[in-house]
């Protein structure tokens, strides 16, 4: 079978961000021909003389629009794109040299018309973000979903890591407006029209995520509250497991309560769950300060999201406005 690559990219005011990400990909081992589609949404900084710099070692498109978001944004730079095969990656990605290869390597073994990476952590990252990847990809924490081989249910590739046929693409139409959550509703939409999908372990990507402590709350509380938006949409998708971090948080608060009248036995099992999340941190990272951020991380991770989830579920299913009406920062015009 021959595949021809179009990685897809979208960009917002993040000149720096597309170098490094650039750079990763002039030294990719692949051999074959391949193409990079860079979509300006709406940039008041753009990324065009970055992007310039490498015109002479890969085959760049460049595109200008308007900001109508990054799942729009995708969409344009796949109507546009030359390949059979799109990769989309976010530009806060830095690929490692076998990346390309693995990909073709997996496809070929066992095509499938959707394919999801995991991501992981840099030695170059700061101690924040190795913290923050470890909340993000845990078992222990998101129950495998980003991209782990134990991971719960049908693996839903996400889009910062994420790759689509063009025959898929056009099939199911491409990304919704809503954003974050733009990622598993096309995954959903793929599988209703029978296409599969499949974890690729090894085509994983460093994902530096250049967010502080404060922009991961917003982060994740906006998952948390797009998740019942999909739950709506997907009813068969539902999982109680969605529920997890909601019930953890009102558990910790409740354990804590309990302590004070001198029960100290739900404390105790929390105390076991967050040792066994530092030990499991310490052994992945090998870093004793990054293991104690990842419990920090954690928590900002459960209380964002469960509150998201728990306001959004509540709202969703007993008010008779619609999502983009309760929810508008959540949504994006399409261009």
């Amino acid at each position: 079978m021959n595949l021809s690559f179009s990685f897809v990219i979208p960009v917002y005011n993040r000149p720096d961000e597309i170098r490094e990400l650039l750079e990763s990909m002039v030294l990719q081992t692949y051999t074959k021909s391949y193409e990079v589609v860079i979509v300006e949404d709406g940039s008041t900084l753009d990324s065009e003389n970055m992007v310039q710099e490498f015109n002479d070692r890969l085959t760049i498109s460049y595109f200008k629009k308007a900001n109508s978001g990054p799942g729009d944004s995708r969409n344009y730079g796949m109507q546009r794109a030359k390949g059979d095969y799109f990769i989309i990656l976010d530009s806060d990605i830095i690929l490692p040299p076998q990346y390309l290869e693995e990909v073709e390597k997996s496809l070929q073994q066992e095509y499938v018309h959707c394919f999801g990476g995991p991501d992981a952590a840099h030695e170059s990252f700061s101690l924040a973000q190795k913290a923050i990847n470890y909340a993000m990809t845990s078992i222990l924490s998101t129950g495998g979903i980003r991209g782990n081989k134990r991971s719960l249910g049908k693996f839903q590739p996400r889009s910062f890591n994420m790759g689509i046929s063009k025959k898929a693409f056009e099939d199911v139409g491409g990304f919704g407006n809503i954003h974050p959550g733009e990622d598993p509703d096309l995954t959903i939409r793929i599988w209703d029209k029978g296409y599969r999908t499949k974890l690729i372990s090894e085509a994983y990507v460093y994902h530096k995520r250049r967010i502080d402590w404060k922009k991961f709350y917003i982060q994740v509380n906006k998952f948390g509250m797009v998740r019942p938006i999909l739950n709506k949409w997907h009813p068969r998708t539902a999982k109680i497991t969605y529920w997890f971090p909601t019930f953890f948080c009102l558990g910790l608060l409740l354990s804590l309560l309990a302590a004070v009248m001198g029960s100290l036995l739900p404390v105790l099992c929390y105390g076991i769950y967050f040792l066994l999340l530092f030990l499991d941190a310490l052994l992945r990272t090998k870093n004793f300060s990054v293991a104690l951020l990842s419990l920090f991380a954690v928590c900002v991770q459960f209380f964002g999201y469960g509150y998201g989830f728990l306001k959004s579920t509540i709202w969703v299913n007993f008010s008779k406005r619609q999502p983009w009406e309760l929810f508008p920062k959540l949504f994006f015009k399409p261009d």
